[in-house]
């Protein structure tokens, strides 16, 4: 009898064992393949496209809002590290550079630890001359034009509470609310906007601040509850005059706005919860 095997018993008829194992792993690399391009499409987005960011204070009401959600655009004033996450030192200085305009609203790292994302508007320029005189900002010799509107109203809520007693009023259905003294401000450029003012203060008068070369003043709309640069740059107590290669990004679109009531236990407060009306905002 001939030692030779037959069909059924060649060994080219046994890798069919291994084929499993083989499928298996060709779906576990399109797994990590496909994990890896998304990781790496949403950092490219994140770094160069737009970018969420929340606002925790309320620093620039009535503009916004403690727990508003909004999306910057990353193209606006060109890139740096400050652009990527974690400030992550790849991009030597600042390339595309574009300057901001007086009036935008723009996130930037502010000294001395350029570490926190800060959110404030722009007021002056390099070469500009910025003071405040009795509550009103010079800009270049000139009073920059403020004129009084409606109070701003805004309800109490976990995350919104009037600066101080003085300002809240209570209806007749038990609602809280806080009521601000407002005022429309335009600058030169024609842009306007509405901003706070709260009483006298010690910031309501300045000296004259000249803004250095690729440097910007800025100021919160909240004008007396704004650390910005009318205070020198000391951490936790101002931000002084703040390089433009600091720019993160311009504020462009109001994503998502919430009170602070919402439960995670409670599903149908996260609805409730939400500022409906402030969704969609531009700037």
């Amino acid at each position: 009898m001939s030692d030779t095997p037959s069909a059924s018993e060649s060994p080219t008829a046994q890798p069919s064992a291994g084929k499993p194992a083989e499928t298996h792993g060709k779906k576990d690399e399109g797994f990590f393949s496909f994990l890896f391009w998304l990781v790496l499409g949403v950092v490219v987005l994140r770094s160069f496209i737009i970018s969420p960011f929340n606002i925790p204070s309320e620093s620039m009401l009535p503009r916004l809002l403690d727990g508003d959600y909004l999306f910057a655009t990353k193209w606006s004033y060109g890139y740096s590290k400050y652009s990527l996450p974690f400030s992550a030192p790849l991009i030597p200085g600042r390339v595309l550079a574009s300057q901001p305009e007086r009036g935008d609203v723009v996130i930037f790292k502010a000294p001395p630890g350029n570490d926190v994302d800060y959110i404030k508007r722009v007021i002056g320029l390099p070469g500009d001359e910025v003071q405040m005189k009795d509550g009103q900002v010079w800009l270049n010799g000139k009073p920059v034009p403020k004129e009084p509107v409606a109070d701003f109203v805004v309800p109490v809520t976990p995350n919104t509470h009037c600066y101080t007693p003085e300002f809240e009023r209570t209806a007749q259905d038990g609602t809280a609310s806080c009521h601000y003294p407002q005022f429309r401000e335009t600058l030169p450029n024609g842009k306007s906007y509405n901003v706070l003012d709260l009483g006298r203060t010690p910031q309501d008068d300045t000296g004259v601040f000249i803004v250095p070369e690729d440097h910007m003043f800025l100021m919160g709309d909240n004008r007396d509850n704004s650390l910005d640069s009318r205070f020198p740059a000391i951490e936790g107590e101002g931000i002084g005059m703040v390089p433009q290669g600091n720019l993160v990004g311009k504020a462009a679109l109001m994503m998502f706005s919430t009170d602070g009531s919402a439960e995670w236990l409670k599903p149908w407060t996260w609805f409730t919860a939400a500022r409906w009306s402030r969704i969609g905002g531009t700037f």
